[in-house]
């Protein structure tokens, strides 16, 4: 790595925060911001190179490898949803809130491999400009989080999350398996379950500017503007996902041997 860009990344994240969390000294990844923006940049040259490589390629298939995977982060989902309810309030319960939000931070690099097995299989739909955004920016949030503010306000959007991602990964790795299509019709409920994570994101990070707690006012406006974004995008999204729906498209989707679900870059329609 350069030693002189590492300095120089450095100096800036002390000029804006001022001195780190001393403990999370030595914790993977962390003390440098170089692997973390490293890793962002390896993902999006592999989705952007990736989807030119498989153009005129056929689509792996991958069942076997979505299903380890899907179950394996909805065990780590479940994991740090028990563990950040269940931290304690004091010195050592945030310490211990800290592990798991490392978890969490480390968490974001693992869930690049959505993106990756959407070029795989070639759903290049699936790969909008909400999915890498959401996926790219998230990791590096929480680089800035576990550095300097990995207590306190921050548990509450992980929290949050690593429920709905029991939820959504759940889903993902059930509609791998085509027996579970009819009981697979509530996806447009994750994503308005995502929304009111995110709305409730927004009013909690508004009542610590209300009534402020120490937690600084700067990472509050930037979490509020960083959800703004995130409601926006997916209200978008489920408009036109849901709302904008052609009526025999609808029909036919409630039918239960006919019905199409593209979730992980797994789709299921009816076969003739």
């Amino acid at each position: 790595m350069d030693i002189h860009l590492d300095e120089r990344l450095n100096a800036l994240f002390y000029f804006l925060f001022e001195d780190r969390d001393s403990r999370v000294r030595g914790w993977l990844l962390l003390d440098s911001y170089l692997p973390t923006l490293s890793l962002t940049i390896l993902y999006l040259l592999t989705v952007y190179l990736g989807s030119k490589y498989m153009r005129n390629r056929p689509a792996y298939s991958l069942k076997g490898v979505l299903q380890v995977y899907n179950f394996s982060v909805t065990m780590l989902s479940l994991y740090m949803l028990v563990e950040v309810s269940c931290s304690k309030t004091n010195l050592r319960g945030q310490r211990d809130v800290a592990k798991v939000l490392w978890w969490y931070y480390f968490s974001k690099v693992i869930e690049f491999l959505d993106t990756i097995f959407f070029v795989l299989r070639k759903k290049n739909s699936q790969i909008t400009f909400l999915h890498v955004y959401h996926h790219a920016s998230m990791f590096n949030i929480w680089w800035c989080v576990l550095n300097w503010i990995p207590c306190g306000q921050s548990f509450f959007g992980p929290t949050l999350n690593s429920f709905i991602h029991v939820c959504m990964y759940s889903y993902y790795g059930l509609s791998t398996i085509p027996s579970m299509q009819k009981y697979l019709w509530w996806k447009r409920y994750l994503t308005q379950a995502q929304l009111i994570q995110f709305i409730l994101t927004i009013t909690h990070t508004l009542s610590a500017i209300v009534v402020p707690c120490g937690f600084p006012v700067g990472c509050l406006l930037f979490q509020f503007s960083y959800m703004a974004t995130l409601v926006i995008l997916f209200v978008n999204f489920y408009v036109q996902t849901y709302r904008k729906r052609r009526p025999e498209e609808s029909i036919k989707s409630s039918r239960p041997n006919g019905h199409s679900v593209s979730t992980n870059g797994t789709s299921f329609k009816k076969r003739k």
